[in-house]
């Protein structure tokens, strides 16, 4: 019979035994502890480089992934100076960092539409992903392509070459191919809850909300004063530039998620907000500009004709009630703005209605690289369309639309800036966690690269921790070159040897690599 020996420790005045020769880390993870790694990776050797993993013990701070766990340990792993510790050493892998986690033209949208998956998507002629991407924070796209003023193209890197990408014509594109397809897009609802939204005001805001809400099993009646849903969109906007079939077409979408509307009905005439508040669960107000009077009919605090809010959860003083759009600003003429307040109102409603605490949406962390150096587009350029923006050949100045040919070959302009792996890093993982500062200490930046002569693979070495897994992958994946440490010091680098190209050192283990690798450093070129 073989006898285990056994080792036993406490971590954070929990005991707990492991395998003789196990490590703090194995420990920890054996009770749950959620120990942050970016150089670990089990079955390889610890390179203890990143020091997120560090704990303390006897006042001295570790490397948890290479410290061997010994009998009667006591081990701290979430006191204030460790968290502190690994908030720095993620600040210090950070201040070293070239790269955006998304791109500036995500950044920008106010509606935080990832537009860079959108035009991959449409690249790669996958519509249907495409027109679910859009509909994730943006419910009327084919409305918003028509009139939106497009500030996420002021974003777009792709303007210090040579113009910006038509983001807008492109999420046009999308939804118009959808709204006249057999069956347009209609996103999956949770079951009936039985609890009740009542939204006042239909425009932008409203439908926005009742769009998300719907989707949660929330049941959704929409007020308005008009004859017909839309507000503003309905009811400002010159028909010449929005036709209203796009415009209903979009809100019968919403209707048949199970949007109830009812019209020609003023609060403060034919029923109160306090009435509101007693039949249903919460209440959003979204009723556009506020007009003098106005407030004192919504009985609501509205210092200067605009409803005071939480800016992050927009709920209001009155107990289940929140508000967007324009009734909470001065006049907005954006309207993907009072869009996103709707998809706001409708996360901090679902939040309060299932008890939890209003915080509004989560925003992500996020990296950017900043201005560019002289004639360092030309880096983002690599193989990249070089072609000039697309003009759409059909329709007028105010109808313009893309053929299926014109929208591909816009979007092959894009730069991707987004990193490839955003949803996939550990180091922006674990900053956000650690609510790291990736300007703490921030110096001045090495500049961008991309190597892309690998098929499948782009190696971006400003995202690269030199955690060296790679390297030990490759080599027992048994590569001809394979991977090294370049240089010395604070400027070593992950290369090929020789000087020679990623594509001739990873011939065997990029999939591999690309999974091991903790940031965005080594990634797919096409999305997989």
């Amino acid at each position: 019979m073989t006898f285990i020996k056994m080792t036993k420790l406490t971590i954070d005045n929990r005991k707990v035994e492991v395998e003789s020769g196990s490590t703090i880390l194995d420990a920890a993870r054996k009770l749950g502890i959620d120990i942050p790694t970016l150089c670990f990776r089990e079955g390889f050797q610890p390179s203890t480089s990143c020091l997120a993993c560090v704990v303390k013990i006897d006042n001295r701070l570790v490397s948890s992934c290479a410290t061997v766990a010994r009998e009667g340990m006591e081990v701290e792993s979430e006191t204030d100076e460790v968290q502190q510790a690994r908030r720095t050493a993620l600040e210090l892998l950070l201040s070293d960092h070239v790269g955006d986690c998304m791109a500036p033209c995500h950044s920008i949208c106010p509606a935080q539409m990832n537009i860079p998956r959108m035009i991959r998507q449409i690249a790669a002629d996958k519509l249907r992903d495409a027109i679910i991407t859009v509909k994730e924070h943006i419910p009327l796209p084919a409305v918003l392509g028509r009139i939106c003023p497009a500030p996420c193209e002021n974003g777009c890197r792709r303007r210090f070459y040579d113009s910006p990408v038509s983001i807008c014509l492109l999420k046009r594109y999308v939804a118009d191919v959808d709204l006249t397809s057999e069956h347009p897009y209609l996103p999956s609802c949770k079951p009936q809850n039985g609890k009740r939204v009542a939204i006042v005001g239909a425009g932008p805001t409203g439908l926005s909300a009742a769009y998300y809400l719907l989707q949660e099993g929330y049941a959704c009646v929409l007020f308005d004063e008009h004859e017909k849903p839309g507000g503003m969109l309905q009811y400002g906007v010159p028909k010449d530039e929005l036709r209203r079939d796009v415009l209903d077409a979009e809100i019968g979408l919403i209707e048949k998620l199970g949007a109830e509307f009812r019209l020609n009905i003023t609060i403060g005439e034919h029923t109160s907000l306090k009435s509101l508040q007693s039949d249903y669960d919460a209440v959003l107000i979204a009723v556009g500009e506020l007009k003098d009077g106005n407030a004192e009919q919504l009985r609501i605090q509205a210092p200067g004709n605009r409803i005071k809010v939480e800016r992050d959860t927009l709920k209001t003083d009155l107990k289940g009630v929140f508000a967007g759009g324009n009734a909470i600003r001065r006049r907005n003429k954006i309207s993907v703005r009072s869009v996103a307040d709707g998809k706001t109102a409708a996360i901090s409603i679902d939040q309060y209605l299932s008890g939890l605490d209003v915080t509004g949406p989560h925003h992500p962390f996020t990296v950017r690289i900043g201005r560019l150096a002289e004639d360092e587009i030309q880096r983002f350029m690599v193989d990249v369309s070089g072609a000039g923006r697309v003009m759409p050949s059909s329709g007028g100045a105010l109808s313009r639309h893309f053929s299926d040919e014109e929208a591909r070959a816009e979007a092959i302009r894009c730069l991707h800036c987004d990193c490839r792996k955003a949803d996939n890093c550990k180091l922006r993982d674990y900053a956000d966690v650690y609510k790291a500062n990736p300007n703490h200490y921030k110096a001045e930046r090495r500049l961008f690269e991309k190597y892309i002569q690998h098929p499948n693979v782009i190696y971006e070495p400003g995202k690269c921790i030199d955690c060296g897994l790679c390297i030990q992958i490759a080599s027992e994946a048994g590569e001809p070159l394979g991977l090294t440490f370049i240089g010395r010091g604070f400027d070593v680098r992950v290369g090929v040897p020789f000087g020679r190209s990623i594509a001739e050192g990873l011939q065997k283990a990029a999939d591999r690599c690309i999974a091991a690798c903790p940031t965005g450093a080594l990634s797919f070129k096409f999305e997989k």
